[in-house]
């Protein structure tokens, strides 16, 4: 997470300052991960394309650049004010860097800035942002008082005040039980509905104090802050995330040239488990077990280079506290799309 901003807020001066201070995750394995795809798209005198498909301050993409100082890198981002900010720090690219304002579902109109329709390296670094938890104005983070909003995207409409003050008692509770993974989700939907009941939520500060007074105090002190996973889970359901994500993957996948390489960041159970099976169906033969030989339309299409999860060593923790509970997978593409699907 890049450091805290001590007033809350960075003013047009700070921007691109606070860009060059953050510390992207896992930077150096994640880019090591792809060189194999950009070293066989040369071989086929073809100029790579890499999609860094989560921009954000766009500290991987400027890895990515300097290491392949004839690749393209098209950068998405649903937030405009980061992309904003990756403009300003990938300036003096020129050409090479292509930003792209949309969700890393829309693959092929992102690909189509590049004038191409595969890429040769996707990389994701899910979730939310160091730059978005550090602007308060946002309302990401449970840890101190800001508008009720954490929408990724700052020209949406739907934002967290809708979820918390509209959606009814049992709805709440269940996004909060399945993307919160909470266990005391039905006690805070409770807590919520009581309190909009007399005033509605606008600030992130008193939601915050209705979930500490629902959630037993013992839970606070054991499984860290009481809110951490409603935020998450409220999070998750203002921008869809997981639904994105769904969509995404077999798209990117799909649009990857042969030799090239995909790597996935996550960073809770959720995301992981998704993109686990996304990777796991396309690495799977689908021949019948009883055919004597494995037939091409069902031979796996992908190659998994990671045995499960790799994960960041001790000293990436202690250069960036974000990574901590980085997951990350990769799969190299071996074969045509199945044409099944």
């Amino acid at each position: 997470m890049a450091a805290n901003d001590p007033a809350g807020q960075h003013d047009a001066q700070e921007a691109p300052s606070v860009a060059r201070r953050h510390v992207p995750v896992m930077a150096q394995r994640v880019i090591d991960l792809l060189v194999p795809g950009v070293e066989f798209a040369r071989q086929q005198d073809r100029r790579p394309v890499l999609v860094d498909a989560t921009l954000g301050m766009g500290g991987h993409t400027q890895l990515m650049l300097d290491r392949f100082p004839d690749a393209f890198v098209v950068g998405i981002d649903r937030d405009t004010q980061a992309l904003e900010l990756a403009k300003q720090r990938l300036e003096a690219y020129g050409p090479r860097f292509i930003a792209f304002h949309g969700t890393y579902d829309e693959t092929l109109a992102a690909l189509a800035t590049a004038n191409t329709d595969a890429a040769d390296g996707y990389l994701y670094d899910l979730g939310v942002s160091s730059y978005q938890l550090d602007e308060r104005k946002r309302g990401f983070a449970y840890s101190y008082d800001a508008p009720l909003d954490m929408r990724m995207d700052p020209t949406a409409r739907f934002s967290a005040a809708d979820v918390v003050n509209d959606y009814d008692q049992r709805t709440l509770e269940q996004l909060i039980r399945r993307f919160g993974e909470e266990k005391f989700a039905r006690r805070i939907a409770t807590a919520i509905v009581a309190r909009r009941s007399e005033r509605r939520f606008s600030r992130t500060g008193d939601l915050v104090e209705t979930i500490r007074k629902a959630v037993p105090a013992a839970a606070g002190r054991s499984g860290g802050h009481p809110a951490k996973r409603t935020f998450q889970a409220l999070r998750i359901e203002v921008n869809e995330e997981l639904n994105i994500l769904r969509d995404a993957l077999p798209l990117a996948l799909k649009s990857l040239h042969i030799g090239g390489r995909m790597v996935v960041m996550s960073y809770h159970s959720l995301e992981d488990r998704i993109t686990k099976k996304a990777f796991q169906e396309q690495a799977t033969s689908l021949t019948p077990p009883d055919f004597p030989v494995e037939l091409e339309e069902h031979a796996p299409v992908v190659k998994i280079l990671t045995r499960g999860t790799e994960k960041p060593t001790e000293q990436e923790i202690a250069d960036n506290p974000r990574a901590a509970s980085a997951k990350v997978r990769a799969i190299e593409k071996i074969r045509p799309n199945r044409s099944n699907g």
